[in-house]
C-alpha cells in the first residue's frame, strides 16, 4: 500500500519553548543533499569527515580533533568519560544540563560522579569550585577530576575569556581538566563578539562538547578535543556510547555547513537579537520581572502563573521554576520580528485580563 507523505503542522506557527522546536536551516538542508548519492566509507572515513577536521582547525586551531555525534547528551557523556577514571568525580553548577536535564546520563552511562555546586546565575568561579575541590586522597570520596562548565549557561548568561581563563587556570592548578559544554557555543560567540576559540582553546579549555542541533542542524553534534593530552581513547568510547554513526558524512556536513563560511554566527546572531527585541518589550509590562542578564537567546522571566498558564495556550514555552511562577522563553535562528511581535502583544493582552 501506497502512502503519501503529507504536512502534518503548520509551518508558520512559532513557539518560545526551545529553540529545539525550530527546523534545519535551508543551507543546511542543502548540503545533506548534496553529500547524498553514491558510496561513501561508513563510520568517519568519509570524504565529508575529514574536510570537517580542516574547518575545525580553523576555529580551534591544528590540533583540534572533532568526533562527530547523534545528540548533545552524547557529546557530554564521551567527553566527559574521556576526562575521567573510573572513581572521578565533574564538579559542575547545580543548574547544568548535565545534571538537571540528561536523566542521570553522565552518571549511569558514563559511570563517574557530579559534583555540584549552587549558583547564582549560573556560572561557577574559582571559589564556587573551591566547595567541591577536595578530597582527591580520600578513597571514601569520588575524586574531583573534571570542571564542567556550559557557555553559553542554562540560565542565558555568558563567562567573558577571562572568566573562563581563571577557571581553567585554577582547575589545571589541581590537576584537573576543563570540559566545556557549547549547545549554544554560537550564541556566546556573537553574544560576546569574538571569535569561539578565544574562550575555549586559547584560555585553557580541554574538550568542547559542540553544538549544531539548536544552531539550525537537523541532528549532531560533536566532540572536539582540544588538548589531546587530556584524554584517551575517544574512538572506542564513541562507540561503546552507541555515539558512532555508519553514515557519518550527514552529520559531519551539517556542521560543515554551518562552520565553513559565516552561519553559525548568522543564525546565532540572529536569535540573539530576537531574545534582545523580546526582553526590550517585556520591560515595558508592568508586573513581569526579568530575572537574569539577557545575553543570548533566552530570556528568563516572573509573571503571575496564572498569566503564563493562559499564554500558554497561545504559545509553547515552559515553567522554568513553576512553584516561583518563572518562566524560560527562547528565539531560535527562524523566530521572526513580528514572532516576537505578536507574543508580547498576546502577553500584554493576558496581563491585563
Amino acid at each position: 500500500m501506497r502512502t503519501d507523505a503529507r504536512r502534518h503542522h503548520d509551518p508558520q506557527v512559532r513557539g518560545f519553548a526551545s529553540d529545539n522546536y525550530a527546523g534545519a536551516h535551508p543551507e543546511v538542508l542543502a548540503a545533506l543533499a548534496l553529500a547524498n548519492g553514491g558510496h561513501q566509507v561508513a563510520y568517519g572515513e568519509d570524504d565529508y569527515t575529514g574536510h570537517l577536521q580542516r574547518v575545525m582547525h580553523s576555529h580551534f586551531g591544528a590540533t583540534a580533533e572533532a568526533f562527530p555525534v547523534f545528540n548533545g547528551t552524547g557529546a557530554n557523556v564521551v567527553a566527559l568519560q574521556a576526562l575521567t577514571d573510573r572513581w572521578g568525580a565533574v564538579i559542575c553548577a547545580e543548574s547544568a544540563h548535565i545534571n538537571v536535564d540528561e536523566g542521570g546520563a553522565p552518571e549511569r552511562m558514563g559511570g563517574l560522579k557530579l559534583l555540584t555546586v549552587p549558583t547564582p546565575d549560573g556560572k561557577l568561579t574559582p571559589e564556587l569550585i573551591d566547595r567541591q575541590a577536595y578530597g582527591w586522597d580520600d578513597e571514601h570520596r569520588a575524586m574531583p577530576q573534571v570542571v564542567s562548565i556550559t557557555q553559553n549557561t542554562e540560565l542565558g548568561t555568558v563567562y567573558t575569556p577571562d572568566e573562563i581563563r581563571a577557571i581553567c587556570d585554577h582547575a589545571h592548578e589541581r590537576g584537573m581538566k576543563v570540559h566545556l559544554d557549547g549547545a549554544r557555543i554560537a550564541n556566546a560567540a556573537a553574544s560576546l563578539d569574538v571569535p569561539m576559540r578565544t574562550f575555549t582553546n586559547t584560555v585553557g579549555v580541554d574538550v568542547l562538547s559542540f553544538g549544531g542541533t539548536k544552531n539550525g542542524a537537523l541532528f549532531g553534534e560533536a566532540v572536539v578535543v582540544l588538548n589531546p593530552d587530556a584524554v584517551r581513547a575517544m574512538k572506542h568510547l564513541r562507540k561503546l556510547s552507541m555515539q558512532l554513526a555508519s553514515k557519518m558524512r550527514f552529520v559531519s556536513v551539517q556542521l560543515e555547513a554551518l562552520l565553513a563560511r559565516d552561519l553559525w554566527l548568522r543564525n546565532a546572531r540572529h536569535a540573539n537579537a530576537m531574545a534582545q527585541r523580546l526582553a526590550e518589550g517585556v520591560r515595558e509590562i508592568d508586573g513581569v520581572v526579568i530575572l537574569y542578564p539577557v545575553q543570548a537567546n533566552a530570556v528568563f522571566a516572573r509573571l503571575p502563573h496564572a498569566v503564563s498558564e493562559r499564554l500558554q495556550k497561545r504559545f509553547r514555552f515552559y515553567f522554568w521554576d513553576e512553584a516561583a511562577g518563572d518562566v524560560r522563553w527562547m528565539c531560535a535562528f527562524d523566530t521572526g520580528e513580528d514572532d516576537v511581535d505578536a507574543f508580547l502583544q498576546a502577553l500584554k493582552e493576558e496581563m491585563a485580563r
